[in-house]
């Protein structure tokens, strides 16, 4: 797909299409990574894996998610 750069303040900018976008699986304000293969004269934009704060193990965090359900009323009565 050809696309045109465009100047905007001190930067240069490359527009990609929301269909794109969508099947990269991001939307405005998500975070690329932007990588440079010289040899092939390409630049290689892919999503950045998004990752729990702290790189929180997903195993952990599904087990704190089923205690959390199973437990939330005497948990929101405790907060109480």
């Amino acid at each position: 797909m050809k696309r045109q750069l465009f100047k905007t303040g001190n930067c240069t900018v490359l527009s990609l299409p929301k269909e794109m976008l969508d099947s990269l699986g991001v939307k405005n304000d998500d975070n690329l990574m932007v990588e440079l293969d010289k040899p092939n004269n390409r630049l290689v934009i892919s999503a950045v894996e998004k990752t729990m704060a702290g790189n929180v193990d997903e195993e952990f965090a599904k087990q704190v998610n089923d205690y959390i359900e199973k437990y939330r009323p005497a948990l929101e009565d405790l907060a109480k």
